[in-house]
């Protein structure tokens, strides 16, 4: 943010882990771009990296845009979506954590400065192993071709933990949405104002 006020892109993200991490003295290198899901292995441990700065963020919830693309194939029922389901369990078989750095304020003050707050989040792999008894719906009334679809995971008592959305649309990805960030772990919190307009 020394030189540009925007939120931080996946890419920049990615070298400024890898640089953080380097600097403590633990093995860090970039995955190579054809290995689907890793982003980073640190100390031989593979993980993906996510970040979040939509302009309706929210502090209690965790959305992961593009979770991965879904690509081909046949899509027109809930049978269908179980299997798209399951490759993403199989896609996370490539990485051990996956991190997310949100950008949950990014707000003009005095007109001339932003004020950027950021969060460093691990969302676990084992709550998102949940999809597994994801319950899977189309939404039929769609006029989406390939519909979309989802898949809403509770805890025991019921209460929702975050949701599959199949996204239909031109790039076929997996969204994961409203993540419930107290099954997470806050890594890092950081507030800081941006560069001045001149």
């Amino acid at each position: 943010h020394a030189l540009s006020a925007e939120p931080f892109t996946k890419d920049k993200f990615e070298h400024a882990m890898q640089r953080a991490l380097s600097s403590t003295g633990r093995k860090v290198e970039l995955a190579r771009r054809t290995n689907p899901g890793r982003d980073l292995i640190v100390d031989d441990v593979a993980w993906s990296l996510k970040t979040q700065a939509d302009a309706g963020i929210r502090r209690d919830r965790i959305h992961i845009s593009k979770f991965m693309e879904l690509g081909k194939g046949e899509w027109v029922d809930a049978g269908h979506l179980a299997g798209l389901r399951n490759r993403m369990l199989e896609h996370m078989n490539s990485y051990e954590r996956i991190i997310s750095l949100r950008c949950l304020s990014q707000n003009a003050k005095n007109g001339c400065a932003t004020a950027h707050e950021y969060e460093l989040v691990e969302i676990p792999k084992s709550l998102l192993q949940q999809a597994s008894r994801a319950n899977l719906r189309m939404v039929d009334t769609s006029k989406q071709s390939p519909k979309p679809g989802y898949g809403e995971v509770r805890d025991e008592l019921g209460k929702p933990m975050f949701a599959l959305y199949f996204d239909g649309g031109t790039e076929r990805k997996l969204q994961i949405k409203d993540i419930d960030k107290s099954h997470c772990i806050v890594h890092a919190t950081w507030a800081f104002n941006g560069p001045t307009a001149a």
